[in-house]
């Protein structure tokens, strides 16, 4: 969320920054709300002051026996009160309606994001790896589980409905052995604090890190109005809501594994077959929270930490820049890693690597107090994906499937597969 003061002394780059995001011009929208917010303010102020010296004359004017004048100060101030009353209730709703709009608002591109309104204005930064020549036509990751009898679609529709699954014996086995992968990997090399965190949240949480107001419909909510996670960003980024954090404390860098939940409301027609775009799916997130200074770095860092898990189970991919329209809400840049799907013959979102800057933080108003400073200032966060699992199971079926069926386990997930090399065959 923005600061209003930052909009009105920076109106034309706030303008070209939602231009960018595919909006309106917005400042004078916001500059109207603020004025009147300001003049409100200034009114009731005048007023307050005005109410205390009438007070002090009552007082004033009954010590020097002017009853007469004393009595019509003192109904001067009980209006004056229902006057503050209405002034301070009007005060608290435009307040509100200036934070309602700056809420909807998406963040701004840094300059490095390219113009672009879809995915095809994506920026390819480099590709890694080399795709695998297949001697054979290779198949999709549900036509390769659905012949295993490990991937069954009909049993979770029976369950649950549409964009469900249920995995059983070697594949749910190697599906619990590439989290296990990347939580090792992560924590034990990479420096991220493992959390265990809550997967039902309250609007506050959602609203810090910019799910809501604007995207409730692509999240689930419960019957006592907690939401089900659609990311472990939430809940991660939330553990330092309402903080003032020294800065010897930062970087804090969090990862873990969790459900996430998404209702996929504009993914009608889109991957319905198999696993690509699920209700429910596991994710290992990583979240880092750091100084203004240190925020770019850190993106670099979070990058390579979710690269190297792709690296060292042998999959080629590919890094995207995402161009100013694709981005998410809370986002200032983007990168995302596509791995490389021989069954689809195109590269596919594994994970999104973001820098927010301090969008999140005021949201969430969480802070640090800068060495031999007294003011606070706000953290700047960054999440990522590291990585997706469900879709690190497919890109490692497709990839390491053999003209049997069978599919080759990467070298790295054997000793959490106790040894075993292949699935099937």
């Amino acid at each position: 969320m923005f600061d209003i003061r930052w909009i009105r002394e920076n109106r034309e780059a706030f303008d070209r920054g939602m231009q960018r995001r595919g909006l309106q011009p917005q400042a004078e929208r916001l500059l109207e709300i603020d004025e009147e917010r300001r003049k409100l303010l200034t009114e009731l102020q005048e007023l307050q002051n005005r109410r205390n010296a009438a007070s002090k004359e009552i007082g004033a004017a009954m010590k020097a026996g002017e009853r007469e004048r004393a009595e019509a100060l003192k109904a001067e101030v009980a209006e004056m009160k229902r006057r503050l009353q209405a002034l301070e209730d009007a005060a608290r709703e435009v307040e509100e309606k200036l934070r309602a709009a700056l809420s909807e608002l998406p963040n701004i591109p840094l300059d490095e994001v390219p113009d672009g309104e879809s995915e095809d204005d994506n920026v390819e930064v480099r590709r890694e790896g080399t795709p695998r020549a297949f001697d054979f036509e290779p198949k999709e990751h549900w036509q390769l589980g659905e012949a295993l009898g490990m991937m069954d679609f009909e049993a979770a529709a029976k369950l649950s409905g549409s964009r469900f699954v249920v995995l059983k014996g070697d594949l749910a086995r190697l599906q619990r052995a590439l989290a296990q992968f990347m939580l090792d990997v992560q924590t034990r090399e990479h420096g991220y604090e493992e959390v265990w965190p809550p997967l039902l949240v309250r609007d506050d949480a959602l609203f810090g890190t910019g799910q809501l107001p604007k995207f409730a419909e692509d999240l689930f909510r419960t019957t006592d109005d907690r939401w089900l996670i659609p990311t472990a960003e939430v809940p991660l980024t939330n553990l330092v809501r309402e903080s003032i954090l020294p800065q010897d404390a930062l970087p804090q860098r969090y990862c873990a594994l969790t459900p996430c939940f998404r209702s996929e409301a504009g993914a009608a027609g889109r991957d319905t077959r198999g696993m690509i775009r699920q209700h429910q799916f596991d994710k290992v997130e990583l979240v880092s929270i750091t100084t203004p200074e240190e925020g770019r770095a850190e993106l670099d860092r979070k990058l390579a930490c979710a690269e190297d898990i792709l690296k060292r189970l042998g999959l080629p991919y590919r890094v995207m820049l995402l161009c100013a329209q694709d981005m998410g809400f809370s986002a200032q840049i983007t990168f995302d890693l596509e791995v490389w799907l021989p069954g689809q013959g195109k590269y596919r979102e594994i994970s999104s690597v973001s820098l927010c800057g301090d969008f999140q933080a005021r949201r969430m108003n969480a802070r640090y107090r800068p060495q031999d400073e007294k003011k606070p200032r706000f953290v700047h966060t960054l999440n990522g994906s590291g990585l997706a699992v469900g879709r690190a199971l497919i890109a490692v079926m497709e990839n390491g499937q053999n003209e049997d069926g069978s599919i080759t386990i990467p070298e790295a997930l054997r000793p959490y597969m106790g040894g075993q090399e292949m699935i099937g065959g």
